[in-house]
């Protein structure tokens, strides 16, 4: 081979590199064994998640801000918890929509957005043999100056999707609530982890402590020091505490 053509292929590899990293395969990803098969979890940033299993893609408050959504798999679901900008972006909705991705979404966002499935707090839905949960989402502690909390109860949703034999929990923006006492038999969960609008470290720490997941990711977790919540779950062996990149 000419020195000629080496050039050019290596020439053609970088020209090609940034668009090789701008998709999925660029985040970090966890594998886990299920009864019906394998589920990829990838980590895109802050509160967005994607999940792939049985080759359906299964987006999680998507945001612009951590990823180009142009250059991502087109979605089959897409689970928006609440209204705020970070966790219900349209331009990301724009980017991943086909003519056969169904978009599950609290009333509010189905108010702006005009479609849509809507799940309530305590509903359960199958979704494309997914079966899908409600949970609410709420804040009781913390409240904006105003005197409102930072999220109403009743108006978001967390949720719990059962892939296979695997039972997995993404709680939206919450803090600690009763309801989370009910919830059992939970393999991964995703907690919030940014004070004032999402839990502390004690209320993530608690809520661990009270539905004893096999693995816990703190996500959306901003500057929090995860190190402090780490030393708090020292004492919960039932419990693996997985950081990725969730700012």
């Amino acid at each position: 081979m000419s020195r000629v053509v080496k050039f050019w292929i290596l020439y053609a590899c970088i020209l090609l590199l940034p668009l090789a990293a701008s998709g999925a395969d660029q985040f970090e990803t966890d594998v886990f064994r299920t009864s019906d098969g394998s589920l990829r979890i990838s980590f895109l940033g802050h509160a967005s998640l994607m999940m792939d299993f049985h080759d359906k893609h299964i987006y999680i408050d998507p945001w612009s801000h951590v990823a180009d959504f142009s250059k991502m798999p087109k979605a089959d679901i897409i689970l928006f918890t609440h209204e705020h900008s970070d966790h219900f972006d349209l331009e990301a909705l724009k980017e991943l929509c086909s003519e056969n991705t169904l978009v599950v979404m609290p009333e509010i966002c189905a108010a702006k957005y005009g479609e849509g499935i809507i799940m309530k707090n305590e509903d359960v839905k199958i979704i494309q043999g997914l079966k899908i949960e409600g949970v609410p989402a709420y804040n009781i502690v913390e409240k904006r100056a105003s005197g409102f909390p930072y999220h109403l109860k009743g108006i978001g949703n967390g949720y719990v999707i059962t892939f296979g034999d695997k039972r997995v929990y993404i709680a939206g923006d919450t803090e600690k609530i009763p309801e989370m006492d009910e919830l059992s038999e939970i393999d991964i969960a995703f907690l919030p982890v940014e004070p004032p609008d999402t839990m502390t470290v004690e209320m993530a720490a608690d809520t661990v402590k009270a539905i004893k997941p096999k693995i816990f990711y703190p996500y959306r977790y901003g500057d929090t020091d995860i190190n402090e919540l780490k030393e708090l779950l020292k004492d919960q062996p039932e419990t693996e505490v997985r950081i990725r990149k969730m700012e």
